[in-house]
């Protein structure tokens, strides 16, 4: 399945040669891979570009650095964010690209249902639900999930303002969309278990700076008036 909207899918990549060759494979027809290279030093680079993608190097490490820099580097009218270690399919960003175009939403989140032994770990999946309790408690969106996959159009996004460039930039950018009145969509994706080491979720310390981070963010953040902190 297709889609004639111009489409960039920015993908943060930091180590990920085991996993490249099956997500580039599912990126849908007529739209463009952006690997954005955060340090990697097993050759993601080179596979990726073998791989026909266009490579843009981040030397910041942080998921929100290599998000934000591919995100500024993207040129399409909507873009994509999908992570690069194979734990979820690209392909699933069609539908959510259509309801873009269409006007339905103006950002469409993919909401993770885990398949397979191991694919989110219990810590991940308790810390990921007490962040999304902060969040409808700070903006009122009943979201069950804040993870990488999603789709929205470009310049509205860069209008948002994101400033962090760890792992706070995907609750940021919901957060600010929210205030900024941005109708906010919800599906189920499956999530597989990753390919390669987690850098994250795949440890206690992990999850806990993620979670960190995000708490962070909603208290950065000013509410707006009428919302309650």
């Amino acid at each position: 399945m297709t889609t004639d909207v111009e489409v960039d899918v920015v993908l943060p990549c930091l180590n990920e040669a085991e996993a490249l060759p099956w997500v580039l494979a599912r990126i849908p027809d007529g739209w463009r891979a952006l690997v954005v290279d955060n340090g990697s030093t097993d050759g993601s680079a080179g596979i990726a570009r073998a791989l026909g993608a266009r490579v843009v190097h981040e030397s910041r490490r942080g998921f929100g650095a290599a998000c934000h820099t591919g995100l500024t580097a993207a040129t399409a009218d909507v873009v994509c964010f999908c992570d690069c270690d194979a734990s979820l399919d690209p392909a699933l960003l069609v539908p959510f690209v259509h309801e873009i175009h269409a006007g339905a939403a103006d950002l469409v989140l993919g909401r993770r249902r885990p398949l397979g032994r191991g694919a989110w770990p219990a810590h991940a999946r308790a810390g990921n639900l007490a962040l999304a309790r902060l969040l409808r408690r700070r903006t009122g969106l009943r979201l069950h999930d804040l993870g990488p996959l999603r789709a929205a159009r470009r310049a509205p996004l860069l209008d948002l303002g994101l400033t962090d460039r760890r792992s706070g930039y995907p609750l940021e950018m919901v957060v600010r969309a929210a205030d900024a009145g941005w109708r906010i969509a919800e599906h189920d994706v499956p999530y597989l278990p990753r390919t390669g080491a987690s850098k994250v979720t795949g440890t206690w310390r992990g999850t806990w700076q993620a979670v960190r981070d995000m708490s962070r963010v909603l208290g950065d953040v000013p509410a707006r008036e009428g919302v309650a902190r």
